[in-house]
């Protein structure tokens, strides 16, 4: 039979169980604060908070609320227990729910707090937070939050000794966390700053990319990745160094596309650009090593040739132009194109590269004006060059005083002899300078921009001199010479109409373009030559034989006569195959219907020979000169040849 148990026994056995339980207590305590001291993720750390006080005050559950940095709004970063899955991370207002009165109060919650509060505070508090803990997790610096427990596991109320165990667990983990908070600082201020690294690296390599493309940019143009012009004459100064040092020769070329703007003007600006792209090849093929091509800007390049003669850069001239003499394939269309090149030696034509660029540059146009693929500086073409640029200005004044005018080469029917039409061809007589010839005027007009004002008024100068002719009884259109940039101007049908409604005269005019149209938009061009057509203006092809026809086409262009280039014409005599190149126009004009007109008529015998073999119209030297009007008439009524003046032909007083 078992002895009763005393009661000094019971007290005995009562203070080893709470001894037993303050051990276990300390234990964890230790156990805790070894853990969360040693634990620097911060996640990781509100997770272990958790998990250990809801051992330590034997919770059902435990929630860490923390406050965000204004302190106006507090979020469970952790929980342990039941249903904290449906809590964490919740962001809830800090005047909500207990936690703001602790935060407010700075001190703890527990049950035991309502007997020091009025009955009202009391009441709401009881219902509210009876069976809750929240100890206040307190830095440092600052507040951070609160530790939460929430039911006791097996009923009953958190007590004094649950209150003091987790006050002192929470003075251990606030320090934890404030550790884990600074490394995550730590880290972040370490990730901002790998990140604003590796911007940086990125930035100063994209620096360092776009600094080489400025410097490519300033050195090199961008279309054809050609030394630019810049470049350029920074090698042409460092071969002139090397020249003066070793006693050597240089030579300086300049080369122009000849009608590139017609190209862009009819083809556009992207199919232009793709053809400059494809010269700058060709010539980059026919230069050595040694050379420079370089772009000097639109469609004008240059080359430098160290140690080369006159006779060796002519030589390189004429391979740039046989270069050239295949067409050039773009977008389905065939151009050709012919280039003006101007040559500069040193030392004879320059000591320096400005010098040596002007005198290449001169040349270059002498080249132009006279058809002649090259030509080099010669001082004479300097002072052309100069009396050139002054040009510009009697230009505007000539155009504003009417200083120009017509003069007329009648056009001659074979079959009836008969004069039938004439070409108006302008003429200027400067105050100064006297006879200024149209190949030196108007490419300076091209090039001002002035050509379309003096072609408005050649138009409409040539069509009152048809309706003066026709008052006299003389039926004869006038054929006026227009780019094929002057039809495709947006403006120009109207403009044209305008003129034809102020002179009265709907029949009068002949427009001669040249073959160059065939580079054109030719659908585009189709239409406006039909519109044109129906309000009485009829075409002629210029200088047939000398450019790039396609057949197909120009037997769908509402054209109706083909004029031979005088080139062919004059030499057909001494040269047969110019003799077969008219003989084969005018049977292909016929074929396609269309009227013959031979220029460059100089003698008798070539007028006949082109009336044998069948040729319409002819002008030339032969049958007059070009004339200004009053001249014209005066040679009208004495040359014997008879004048059409309408559907039937009377014979002229001579």
């Amino acid at each position: 039979m078992a002895e009763p148990v005393t009661g000094a026994e019971a007290h005995i056995a009562a203070l080893e169980q709470e001894l037993e339980q303050r051990e276990y207590e300390i234990e964890l305590l230790k156990e805790t604060a070894t853990a969360v001291s040693s634990e620097l993720n911060l996640d990781r750390v509100f997770q272990l908070i958790a998990d250990r006080a809801l051992k330590l005050i034997d919770a059902e559950t435990l929630l860490i609320p923390i406050l965000n940095p204004e302190c106006d709004e507090y979020t469970y970063r952790a929980g342990a227990g039941r249903d904290v899955d449906e809590i964490v991370g919740e962001t809830l207002p800090l005047d909500f729910g207990v936690c703001g009165w602790v935060w407010r109060n700075r001190r703890a919650w527990w049950r035991g707090v309502l007997d020091e509060l009025s009955e009202e505070e009391r009441n709401r508090w009881e219902k509210e937070a009876g069976t809750l803990i929240l100890v206040p997790l307190v830095g440092r610096e600052h507040f951070l939050g609160g530790i939460a427990g929430i039911n006791k596991r097996g009923g009953g109320d958190f007590t004094r000794r649950d209150l003091n165990l987790l006050s002192l667990f929470a003075s251990q983990a606030a320090i934890a966390i404030e550790n884990a908070m600074a490394v995550r600082r730590l880290e972040d201020a370490r990730l901002i700053a790998e990140t604003y690294q590796r911007e940086l690296r990125q930035v100063n390599s994209r620096l360092s990319a776009a600094n080489q493309e400025l410097e490519y940019l300033s050195l090199y143009d961008p279309l054809t990745a050609l030394p630019n012009r810049s470049l350029f004459r920074d090698r042409l100064n460092q071969a002139l160094q090397e020249s003066q040092r070793i006693d050597s020769s240089l030579a300086v070329m300049v080369l122009d596309l000849d009608r590139f703007q017609d190209i862009n003007d009819a083809l556009g600006h992207d199919v232009g650009d793709q053809l400059l792209k494809q010269v700058s090849v060709r010539f980059a093929a026919e230069l050595s090593h040694q050379d420079t091509l370089g772009r000097l800007g639109g469609d004008e390049f240059a080359v430098l040739l160290p140690n080369a003669d006159a006779e060796r850069v002519e030589r390189l001239a004429r391979a740039l132009a046989q270069a050239l003499e295949n067409p050039f394939e773009i977008e389905g269309q065939e151009l050709a194109v012919t280039a003006s090149m101007g040559i500069s030696l040193y030392p004879d034509h320059g000591q320096d590269s400005t010098d040596l660029m002007k005198h290449a540059d001169t040349a270059m146009y002498v080249a132009k004006r006279e058809h002649s693929g090259f030509s080099i500086f010669d001082p004479e073409s300097e002072q052309d060059s100069a009396g050139r640029l002054g040009l510009v200005g009697d230009l505007r004044t000539a155009l504003t005083r009417e200083e120009f005018e017509l003069h007329y080469q009648p056009k001659l029917d074979l079959k009836h002899r008969r004069i039938v039409g004439m070409e108006a061809l302008a003429r200027w007589q400067h105050r100064r300078r006297g006879f200024v010839p149209p190949d030196i005027f108007i490419p300076v007009l091209e090039q001002t921009g002035m050509i379309r004002e003096f072609n408005y008024w050649a138009l409409e100068a040539a069509l009152r001199q048809c309706a003066a002719w026709r008052e006299q009884g003389w039926n004869l259109k006038v054929a006026v010479n227009l780019p094929v940039t002057s039809l495709l101007e947006a403006d120009f049908i109207d403009e044209l109409e305008k003129i034809i409604v102020r002179v009265g005269v709907r029949d009068g005019l002949i427009l001669e373009i040249t073959e160059n149209l065939f580079l054109s938009d030719y659908d585009r061009l189709t239409g406006i030559l039909q519109e044109l057509l129906e309000r009485g203006v009829t075409f002629s092809i210029d200088d047939f034989g000398t450019g790039h026809s396609s057949l197909s086409r120009l037997r769908r262009l509402p054209v109706d006569e083909l004029k031979i280039d005088r080139s062919f014409v004059m030499d057909m005599e001494r040269n047969p195959d110019d003799a077969t190149i008219v003989r084969s126009t005018i049977d292909l004009a016929h074929n396609l219907g269309r009227t013959v007109v031979a220029e460059g008529v100089e003698n008798e015998s070539i007028m006949w020979e082109l009336a044998r073999l069948g040729c319409d119209l002819v002008q030339g030297y032969h049958i007059s000169k070009p004339l200004a009007a009053a001249e014209l008439e005066s040679f009208l009524r004495k040359s014997g040849w008879e004048v059409q003046t309408g559907p039937t032909a009377i014979p002229n007083s001579a």
